[in-house]
């Protein structure tokens, strides 16, 4: 099976979260004679009932490969034509995964050892096949290479992330006496026009901090005074995750509650010599394997089109990544931290 054969079949597996059990059984099987010819070792790791990461490694893993397989909805099966790779997964993250997998075989044949591919479940939700890996960490591991679509260029830093539900409540009335009532809504515009007034903190090398309001709902209906409303907030965190969390919070009055969905640093990345390099605004599992050594980030692929329903992956560019990261275990194994 070439490189594009094995993106394809992994994209024709329903790996839409939280349903990682098809594609988990399948890389295991596929991983699992590589693993015996060539003396590694493999094996499921339940994270919850039918859910598992899969983890091979070769001899002790210095540097470790990672993706996640799980993809976000709906399920789009594949085709292709002869430029891309089509289908939901495609470019996130099937298509580099394939590509780590033929870079292990490339490897092995050349007699390399000592390293590992981690495959996760969770990362489109809450990351918790990396919160559970990041509990048992290989011993003598030092490099972790995850993958997410950077167009092949390797990543100097990636942002944070802040996820934050506002809830207001009120009184509902007839909307001819809003004095009888009390607005909800009102409530969560107010406290969003407080967020959207603020100064947002710049970095150096990651850019700006930027928000977004995602879902605004709430109320009965237009001749009703609203009793009940909520704001889904996500900020791009490019500074010091609390500082930044604190500058929110503080625009914020006592009107509103707030409920933390996600907080997840920025990070720094290392560069390498001979790779180009980019910034990406989004954010990853890496933060949640800080206990995988020091992190890389590269893959096939552009985020603009992940999460679409013209989700593909350019096929120079997944046979690209084979040598991309062949060459980039090779070379980390020679470098010290």
């Amino acid at each position: 099976m070439d490189v594009f054969e094995l993106t394809r079949a992994l994209i024709d597996i329903d790996s839409v979260n939280p349903n990682e059990t098809a594609i988990g059984d399948w890389l295991y099987d596929y991983l699992r004679p590589l693993a015996e010819k060539f003396g590694g070792s493999i094996e499921k790791i339940e994270v919850e009932p039918g859910r598992n990461n899969v983890w091979v490694y070769w001899g002790t893993p210095e540097v470790v490969l990672s993706t996640h397989m799980d993809t976000v909805p709906p399920f789009i099966p594949s085709k292709e034509d002869d430029e891309y790779i089509w289908g939901r997964g495609a470019c996130d993250t099937h298509g580099l995964g394939a590509a780590m997998m033929k870079a292990a075989e490339a490897l092995l044949e050349e007699g390399v050892r000592d390293f590992g591919i981690l495959y996760v479940i969770g990362e489109e939700v809450d990351g918790r096949g990396a919160h559970f890996a990041n509990q048992s960490p290989p011993a003598g591991v030092r490099y972790l290479i995850n993958g997410e679509p950077t167009s092949n260029l390797l990543a100097l830093g990636s942002k944070g992330t802040l996820r934050m539900i506002l809830r207001a409540t009120g009184k509902a009335a007839h909307s001819a006496y809003p004095e009888l009532g009390d607005s909800a809504i009102d409530k969560i515009l107010d406290n969003l026009q407080a967020l959207r007034a603020l100064e947002l903190p710049t970095h150096p090398v990651l850019g700006d901090c930027t928000m977004n309001i995602g879902v605004v709902r709430g109320g009965r209906a237009g001749n009703i005074v609203a009793d009940e409303a909520m704001a889904d907030v996500a900020i791009r965190v490019v500074t010091d995750l609390a500082e930044t969390k604190k500058l929110f919070l503080d625009a914020l009055d006592d009107r509103v509650t707030v409920e933390i969905l996600a907080d997840t640093p920025a990070v720094l990345l290392k560069a390498v010599d001979g790779f180009e390099t980019t910034i990406v605004k989004y954010t990853t599992d890496i933060p949640k394997l800080t206990n995988w050594g020091q992190p890389l980030l590269l893959g096939p692929g552009t985020i603009h089109v992940a999460h679409t329903l013209e989700e593909r992956v350019p096929k120079k560019e997944v046979a690209e990544a084979v040598g991309l990261y062949a060459n980039l275990v090779k070379q980390l194994k020679t470098t010290k931290n």
